[in-house]
């Protein structure tokens, strides 16, 4: 395996369970210093391909590299440079805190000098860290979960659904160590289904359905590509509700509001010429967010080839 290539590259990983499909055949490669996001619904293979990753699982073909790592055959050298925070994470109730954390410290066989700050920035208290964790509410078991993560300062964080259960403020912080972690030239795979989370983090997105990848795409290039949401407020005076061309805008009436959804190629001489003939008094033109297109390629999806990156 090439230890100088990209930090994670799947090549034609493939993971059955009996006749049940996991992952099939899928390909990606994330870079050196990336967060990227890792997308799809419910049953569409990421818990497998991140349990692959992280040595958990091992595939029934294909292959998988981490840091040019194999994750089951070198997990001991692997370890020390890799924080994982699974999607389901369980911990030992009857350990405190700070026992779970020195616990998988020691799993991870690197030298945990981050712990402390990042338990201060979470809001991890002594007293909460002295605590059996089987009184810890959802919010807390993940923040010990966040700071097991990056406690060892890891070259690489596989994160699944890394806010749930978080407050807003606490999510602020989670977004602040990912733009450390990416200024450090850390790797971060970041699998989640809040697509605004996604939209505001990573620089590229992986989808897959069924086991199989959709499509590799930039987020820049997503929301370019994307209608913007453009509302307009009409005045006094007879409105018509039927412009030439207007249908392919898809426009929703509430009263006096129309709302339309605009290809970035129309927006600007189009636009010009629905206002030359409308009593606009207000106008909002929203960005373009990842929801549609996610939701855009899920449907495509459904139809089309793999598409390999």
């Amino acid at each position: 395996m090439d230890r100088n290539g990209p930090a994670i590259e799947l090549a034609a990983l493939s993971k059955f369970y009996g006749r049940e499909v996991g992952v099939d055949g899928l390909d990606l490669a994330v870079e050196r210093g990336e967060v990227f996001g890792f997308l799809g619904p419910n049953g569409a293979g990421k818990t497998t391909t991140i349990r692959c990753l992280v040595g958990l699982l091992r595939p029934s073909s294909g292959r998988v590299s981490v840091l040019g790592l194999d994750p089951v055959g070198d997990h001991r050298e692997l370890a020390p440079r890799l924080g994982y925070l699974p999607g389901e994470l369980r911990l030992y109730p009857e350990l405190t805190g700070a026992q779970t954390l020195r616990m998988l410290g020691d799993l991870q066989g690197a030298p945990t000098s981050r712990r402390g700050t990042l338990c201060e920035r979470l809001g991890l208290t002594t007293g909460d860290l002295a605590r059996p964790v089987r009184g810890y509410s959802r919010g807390m078991k993940q923040k010990l979960g966040l700071v097991q993560a990056f406690q060892h300062d890891p070259e690489v964080l596989v994160l699944d659904e890394p806010t749930e259960g978080l407050d807003p403020l606490v999510q602020e912080v989670f977004f602040e160590l990912l733009t450390e972690a990416a200024a450090a030239g850390r790797t971060v795979l970041l699998s989640s289904h809040v697509l605004p989370e996604v939209q505001r983090a990573c620089g590229r997105v992986a989808l897959v359905r069924e086991g199989r990848l959709v499509a590799v795409r930039r987020v820049s290039e997503l929301r370019e590509e994307r209608a913007r949401r453009v509302r307009l407020v009409l005045g006094d005076g007879p409105v018509p509700r039927e412009l030439p061309g207007m249908e392919r805008w898809s426009p929703q009436w509430r009263g006096a509001e129309v709302q339309l959804l605009i290809s970035p190629a129309e927006l600007v001489g189009e636009l010009g010429r629905l206002l030359a003939e409308l009593p606009v008094t207000d106008l909002s033109v929203e960005e373009a967010g990842l929801d549609e297109a996610f939701l855009d390629l899920y449907r495509q999806g459904a139809d089309a080839q793999e598409v390999r990156p």
